[in-house]
């Protein structure tokens, strides 16, 4: 199971949300690329960095921050928030991101995604799941669409999708454990889909949980930065 220390910015600083709420927005560190290094450091060789403002912004805000992980450590980095377009796509990956994940515009525009996977292949497009009640979440999750979790994933398992990350919206942030039954399920039901857990992830047992249950990946954000999981028990979790 791939171990995947997270990132989020806002104004090029490291933060956390919880429940996405920009609201309860909390400052770790003002220099991201620190941060970055700090993980490969410890033995860590991914990382998912969410441009925030980006989301918000539906383009790519942080560019030059990804620019300086990718140019100052070897990490393979997976970027999303603000891809709205095939350039963004493109600057992004020109940034030196090895993957970019595909979120809202997966349920606004299918079309514009099953494009991508095509052109750039399903190993570097990751199709973002944001879910709560079992519903798909949009707009930096704002909005609850109509589409269930089950339904997005099949539909996007037909245009060719492989990888999904499976956030739960409810969890998120809030060190309370995450949804380890309802990956379970997903596994069971689409068992050649490869599923990166995310959202409360709180524990370095909980990670063992998650690579026995069959986890292509796990995100562990806020865990890191408040001391519940430490990166050295996590980078042992790196086979």
């Amino acid at each position: 199971m791939e171990i995947i220390p997270a990132i989020d910015l806002i104004g090029g600083q490291c933060v956390r949300l919880t429940e996405g709420d920009f609201a309860q927005q909390t400052t770790y560190h003002s220099d991201p690329v620190e941060v970055a290094k700090q993980f490969e450091a410890a033995g860590l060789r991914r990382l998912h960095l969410v441009d925030l403002d980006g989301a918000r912004a539906k383009e790519p805000v942080n560019l030059p921050v990804l620019a300086r992980i990718a140019r100052e450590t070897k990490l393979h980095i997976d970027y999303g928030g603000g891809l709205q377009s095939s350039e963004a796509i493109q600057m992004a990956f020109d940034a030196g991101a090895q993957q970019v994940t595909a979120g809202s515009i997966a349920v606004r525009e299918p079309k514009t995604v099953e494009k991508w996977l095509k052109e750039y292949g399903p190993d570097r497009i990751i199709v973002g799941a944001d879910f709560k009640d079992n519903h798909i979440a949009i707009n930096a999750w704002a909005e609850q669409s109509e589409l269930t979790l089950e339904s997005f994933l099949a539909s996007f398992s037909e245009k060719g999708a492989k990888t999904f990350i499976c956030t739960d919206v409810s969890k998120d942030g809030k060190l309370q454990g995450s949804s380890l039954e309802v990956y379970q399920r997903l596994i069971e039901q689409f068992p050649t889909l490869q599923f990166i857990a995310s959202g409360g992830v709180t524990t370095i047992e909980e990670v063992r949980q998650l690579r026995e249950a069959g986890l292509h990946g796990a995100i562990i954000g806020k865990a890191i930065y408040e001391g519940t999981i430490s990166l050295v028990d996590l980078a042992k979790e790196v086979v």
